[in-house]
């Protein structure tokens, strides 16, 4: 008789609220059966690969001393970046990065590969550079002053209660530098 008193709101159709956690938890616990996306969960967002991301195989095929820039555009494609005073350096860029939710985008990888040419145009250094190898730039935090942008927080609020538009509020309907009748 007690196993008819646990019954009687499923039989009744009400359901409590209970019984709808449990099954909400067993519906996001075996989600095995749902497709994947390739490098996402139920709960994160798909990995986005982006810049240029160099194959190892086509690095390989690279020789420093005998590949020249067109070799390298060919085998490789045209550069992220070039030098920003000389264009003897060549640089690849790639990351992997992945949406956090009301973030900015994480970056899971990164990867530059920088390719120097001689004068003549041909290879000389094939370079990966990681993380290791940046260097901290410090921000300067100072701002510049503005003439007339020292109101306070109030006055912003509250500094354009009582100002109308052209034409409104009684006063006439000339524009500026319209002619006069």
């Amino acid at each position: 008789m007690h196993a008819v008193n646990i019954l009687r709101p499923f039989a009744a159709g009400r359901t409590p609220r209970l019984g709808l956690a449990l099954a909400a938890l067993m519906a996001t616990a075996g989600c095995s059966w749902m497709p994947s996306v390739p490098g996402a969960s139920l709960f994160e967002s798909p990995r986005q690969l982006r810049g240029h991301a160099v194959e190892e195989e086509a690095l390989a095929q690279i020789t420093p001393g005998v590949s020249s820039r067109a070799d390298v555009e060919a085998l490789i494609g045209s550069p992220s970046h070039t030098g920003t005073f000389d264009n003897s350096t060549w640089y690849y860029m790639s990351s992997v990065t992945r949406q956090r939710p009301g973030r900015t985008l994480s970056v899971e990888d990164q990867r530059t590969v920088a390719i120097t040419f001689t004068q003549a145009g041909v290879v000389q250094e094939i370079k990966r550079v990681g993380p290791e190898d940046a260097r901290d730039v410090p921000v300067v935090t100072r701002i510049t002053p503005a003439p007339g942008n020292d109101r306070t927080l109030l006055q912003q609020l509250f500094g354009n209660i009582g100002r109308l538009a052209p034409g409104l509020g009684g006063q006439n309907n000339q524009t500026i530098g319209a002619p006069t009748r």
